[in-house]
């Protein structure tokens, strides 16, 4: 007989690479499952997804609200250390995944390489950034040991198939406005287990991968100038973002990526609503994510609390499993929150010329909390263009004021104190 496990008393949750019980999703409000196996799954609250998962419930949105993908269009499991049979520290790197489902450990081996820890600089809270970069500048990749990194300058990642690879989510903090990381337009970085909250000086982003001065060439001749990494994908993995909380601090943007065929897998950017230095001037930050590149996925992506659009997505070819997003709680008054002649920003925006755009599993909230009546016209915004399509998204009212208009382009039913609790449901857009 399966043994029952259940989750309660918490907000969402990610599984991947796993093989359980049966789950009972207590008073989880959304969740994704990839590449797994389940022995059952009960209780779909606002916003289940799943891909590649053996058992899934299978597709029912919105009622009830589970998205049921067979595969996973591409996926990379984290690095890990472990150690080999003579005693050895090494470093697995798994090996990327197209259209995959279930474990990837489900024949004993999985596939990847592993690299000796020769391979690696293993660095702890009182190595400087000197000495971090001049051991990736001869070719080490690196290994963050446990604790608060107070960065007085960027970390440099320069080369294809470096590692960062941080152990107890060793946590980077700016000290001077520059972004904690910074990723040439290489092949096949992997940065994964770190937490990054944003310093006392505002910086530009907190990761940011590939050049802003491409960027800049690529708005002003209209082409794509970064490189194709479709065969070996950069990937950033398990990667939580503070902008104050923790500690006081401000940051335009979390991650930009600048860099094509990028993966994103587990990440949470979270503008604090609680704890140190929080309040709409303080802890400051206009977007969680832009994305740049073209053919970048995302994979269980939760941005919360931004002040402008949560999520900007101007490249093409992007590819959105699962996302979680609850709006800023705190604007002041409905001028502060404009977004030109809209009305609040909507909270995930692909942007007009992108002509390719694929979403599934999407779940925005709205919890105004400051008793003033704070309207968004649209949670979602996305170019009419025969390559973009979004599917299962909803929209809720958690509790406080003001109202959501619409889920999508003016489409989808209105949540407000009237129908609290309840999702709004679009099934297709368009």
């Amino acid at each position: 007989m399966l043994r029952r496990r259940q989750l309660q008393y918490a907000s969402g949750g990610f599984i991947a690479d796993s093989q359980t019980t049966f789950v009972i999703n207590g008073s989880q409000q959304q969740f994704y499952v990839r590449d797994s196996s389940l022995g059952g799954w009960s209780n779909a609250v606002w916003n289940q997804v799943f891909s590649g998962v053996a058992n899934a419930p299978t597709q029912s949105y919105p009622n009830p609200t589970y998205t049921t993908l067979a595969t996973t269009p591409i996926s990379r499991e984290k690095p890990f250390l472990y150690l080999d049979a003579k005693g050895n520290y090494n470093v697995f790197v798994p090996a990327v995944q197209k259209n995959s489902s279930g474990v990837i450990w489900a024949n004993g081996t999985a596939p990847g390489t592993s690299k000796s820890i020769e391979n690696f600089f293993i660095a702890n809270p009182n190595t400087s950034v000197a000495e971090i970069n001049l051991a990736l500048l001869f070719g080490k990749s690196l290994i963050l040991t446990p604790g608060v990194y107070k960065l007085n300058q960027s970390i440099n990642v320069l080369y294809p198939n470096t590692v960062v690879l941080g152990l107890g989510f060793a946590t980077l903090v700016p000290q001077t406005g520059k972004p904690a990381i910074t990723v040439t337009d290489v092949d096949g970085v992997q940065i994964a287990g770190l937490i990054l909250d944003a310093g006392p000086v505002n910086s530009p982003t907190l990761i940011q991968l590939g050049s802003t001065r491409l960027r800049s060439l690529d708005n002003r001749f209209g082409i794509n100038l970064f490189r194709n990494h479709s065969a070996n994908p950069s990937s950033l993995s398990d990667i939580f973002i503070r902008i104050g909380g923790a500690t006081a601090g401000s940051a335009t943007t979390s991650i930009e990526v600048n860099s094509n065929d990028v993966l994103l897998d587990d990440i949470w950017a979270w503008r604090a609503d609680h704890g140190a230095g929080v309040g709409w001037t303080l802890n400051t930050a206009d977007h969680g994510l832009v994305v740049n590149g073209d053919r970048v996925t995302a994979l269980g992506l939760a941005v919360e609390h931004y002040q402008k659009e949560q999520v900007l997505w101007n490249g093409n070819a992007g590819e959105n499993i699962f996302y979680q997003s609850e709006l800023p709680y705190d604007p002041p008054s409905q001028t502060a929150w404009m977004d030109g002649s809209a009305n609040g920003y909507p909270s995930y925006v692909v942007s007009k010329g992108v002509t390719s755009h694929q979403a599934y599993g999407l779940g925005i909230y709205s919890f105004f909390d400051l008793g003033v009546n704070i309207v968004e016209d649209n949670a979602m915004t996305v170019p009419n263009a025969a390559g973009v399509s979004v599917n299962d998204i909803g929209t809720v009212f958690l509790n406080g004021s003001g109202s959501i208009t619409h889920v999508i382009n003016d489409t989808g039913g209105s949540v407000s104190s009237a129908n609290g609790g309840t999702v709004s449901p679009v099934i297709t857009y368009p």
